[in-house]
C-alpha cells in the first residue's frame, strides 16, 4: 500500500492539523512492517472545547427521508470503495485482508440498518379510558436528539466498524457527536467521516479529533455540552469514565472473556470449527472471541486433536496478502503479554499443544490444555489468538467456571439437548447465550451488549444505541 499522507481532525468538517509535527502529532505505523504511514495532530484542549462548541450551537433539522438518503448514500460508497476500504483498515490495525474486508461489509450493514431505522416511526399510543379513573384522552410519545453532545470513544480492534456502530445512531437521531477513536488506528474514522460529509452530512453533526488520551480524555468526558457518553474499550478506562463522567448519561461496552462450552453430545467436527474460527477471526481481537473452551471431559481429547489439527491449517503472517487467514495482533506490547501468559500457564501446569510463536507484532493461533480456571490466561480477558481448553464433568461444573469471572459478555453452547440449552440460557450470566455458533454472532441490528465487568446492561446495536442517544417525551391529547 503506498504512503498515507498526513491526516488532519475533523472539526466539523474542516481539516485541522495536518503540519502538527514532533511532539504535536501521533505516528500510526502498520503493526505488520512496523512502518509509519501517517501522523495524525494531537488534539489540543481548545481544540476540543471547539469541537464541542460548535455542534452544541448546531440544531439538526434533518428530515427522516434525509438521514436515510445520507447514510444509505454513505453504504453505497463504502461498497463501491471497499478495497479502499479494506486496505486502509488492514495497514493501520494489522488485520488480515480478509478480516478488513469483512469489516467494510459490515460497515455497509450498519449503515443501511440505521437508515431502515430512520424510516420507522418511534412513537407509542396509549389510550387512557382504560380504568375507572381514566379519561378520554390518548398519550403519545416521540423520540427527541439530546440537548446536549454525544461523545464516543472507540477502541482499535475494529476500526471503522466500532465508528459506524457510534456514529450511524446520532446520525439517524438527529444528534451531533464528537468521536475520538483510538489514537493506534486513527485513519479509518476519518475516512469514515469523509464519506459521510460526501454524501451530504451536514459537518456539524461530526468531529472527529484525534489526540493523546492522557491529554484530552477528561475534556471529552466532563465537557459542560456532553450529555452522553459513548464508549467501547477496557474496563479499567470504563469505570474510570463511570467514576469521572458525573450526572450524565453512559453507554460502556467493555471486555469480555467468552466460553465455547462444549457438551458431550456436541457435534465436535462443528464444535472445533466454531472453536478455531471464533478464537482466530480478526486476530482474537473480538470482545465476543472465543476465550475460553469449556469441554466435557469425556469428549476433551477427539475436541483437542481437531482443534489442533483445525489451528495448524490456519494460515498467518502478512496482512496484505488476501489469501492469509491472519495477520497481527494490534502491536508488539500485546503480542507479548499473550506470549508471557501462555508461558506462565505452562508453567503452572498446562501444556502447550500449538503455537505461542511471536515475531514482533505477530503472534501464532496457539492452542494450551490442561488449563486450570483460575489461572491468568483465563481469569483475565486474554485479548488475542490464544485457545485455552478447560475440562469438566457435569452441567454444573461448566456453568460455575463460565460464571466464575467478572465478565459477562457473551457466549456459546454445542449441545443439541433442549434440557441442556434451557440450562444454560437462564444462568449463564451473560448479556447472549448462542447455541451451536461462536460467542460474536449477531446482525448490526440486534442488542449487543454485557453486564458484570462487561457493561451496565444497556446495549448497542443500532436499534438499542438509538434508544441510549434519544429522549422520550410524552403529550396527550382529548381523544373522544
Amino acid at each position: 500500500m503506498k504512503d498515507i499522507p498526513n491526516r488532519g481532525m475533523r472539526i466539523a468538517g474542516e481539516t485541522v492539523g495536518t503540519d502538527r509535527t514532533g511532539d504535536r502529532a501521533i505516528t500510526v505505523r502498520n503493526p505488520y512492517t512496523a512502518q509509519p504511514i501517517a501522523n495524525v495532530p494531537k488534539a489540543t484542549l481548545a481544540e476540543v472545547r471547539r469541537a464541542f462548541e460548535i455542534a452544541h450551537a448546531y440544531r439538526p433539522r434533518l428530515t427522516r427521508f434525509e438521514r436515510a438518503n445520507i447514510l444509505n448514500a454513505t453504504a453505497r460508497l463504502v461498497r463501491e470503495r471497499t478495497a479502499e476500504v479494506a486496505s486502509l483498515i488492514s495497514a493501520e490495525s494489522g488485520l488480515a485482508m480478509k478480516d478488513a474486508t469483512y469489516e467494510a461489509g459490515r460497515v455497509a450493514d450498519v449503515l443501511v440498518f440505521g437508515a431502515g431505522e430512520c424510516l420507522k416511526d418511534d412513537g407509542q399510543i396509549f389510550s387512557c379510558d382504560l380504568t375507572p379513573h381514566g379519561k378520554k384522552r390518548r398519550v403519545y410519545t416521540q423520540r427527541d436528539p439530546l440537548l446536549g453532545v454525544i461523545t464516543a470513544i472507540t477502541p482499535f480492534n475494529h476500526p471503522m466498524n466500532q465508528v459506524a456502530h457510534k456514529v450511524v445512531p446520532s446520525i439517524a437521531t438527529n444528534n451531533r457527536m464528537v468521536l475520538k477513536p483510538s489514537e493506534k488506528v486513527p485513519l479509518s474514522a476519518l475516512l469514515f467521516a469523509d464519506l459521510l460529509y460526501e454524501a451530504g452530512l451536514p459537518p456539524e453533526m461530526l468531529s472527529v479529533v484525534t489526540g493523546d488520551p492522557r491529554e484530552i480524555a477528561d475534556e471529552l468526558i466532563t465537557n459542560e455540552r456532553v450529555d452522553l457518553v459513548t464508549f467501547t474499550g477496557g474496563v479499567a478506562i470504563g469505570k474510570y469514565i463511570a467514576a469521572k463522567a458525573g450526572y450524565r448519561r453512559m453507554v460502556l461496552e467493555l471486555g469480555g472473556n467468552d466460553p465455547l462450552i462444549v457438551m458431550e453430545d456436541a457435534d465436535l467436527d462443528e464444535a472445533s470449527t466454531l472453536a478455531v474460527q471464533g478464537s482466530y477471526k480478526n486476530s482474537g481481537q473480538r470482545c465476543t472471541a472465543v476465550k475460553r473452551m469449556l469441554v466435557h471431559q469425556a469428549v476433551a481429547a477427539r475436541f483437542t486433536e481437531l482443534v489442533v489439527d483445525k489451528t495448524k491449517a490456519w494460515s498467518w503472517g502478512d496482512p496484505s496478502d488476501t489469501k492469509v487467514e491472519m495477520g497481527t495482533v494490534i502491536d508488539e506490547a500485546a503480542a507479548r503479554l499473550f506470549e508471557s501468559r501462555v508461558d506462565e500457564a505452562v508453567a503452572q501446569g498446562a501444556r502447550l499443544l500449538v503455537g505461542n510463536r511471536r515475531e514482533g507484532a505477530l503472534y501464532s493461533p496457539t492452542v494450551i490444555d490442561l488449563v486450570d480456571p483460575k489461572m491468568t490466561l483465563v481469569r483475565e480477558e486474554t485479548f488475542g489468538p490464544v485457545s485455552p481448553i478447560v475440562t469438566f464433568g457435569s452441567i454444573d461444573e461448566a456453568i460455575a467456571i463460565s460464571n466464575g469471572t467478572a465478565y459477562g459478555l457473551s457466549s456459546a453452547v454445542c449441545t443439541n439437548r433442549l434440557d441442556y440449552i434451557g440450562r444454560f440460557v437462564a444462568e449463564l450470566q451473560v448479556g447472549t447465550v448462542n447455541v451451536r455458533e461462536v460467542p460474536g454472532y449477531r446482525l448490526e441490528l440486534t442488542p449487543f451488549g454485557g453486564i458484570k465487568d462487561s457493561g451496565l446492561g444497556y446495549k448497542e446495536g443500532v436499534q438499542e444505541a438509538i434508544k441510549s442517544f434519544t429522549n422520550v417525551k410524552t403529550y396527550s391529547l382529548p381523544w373522544a
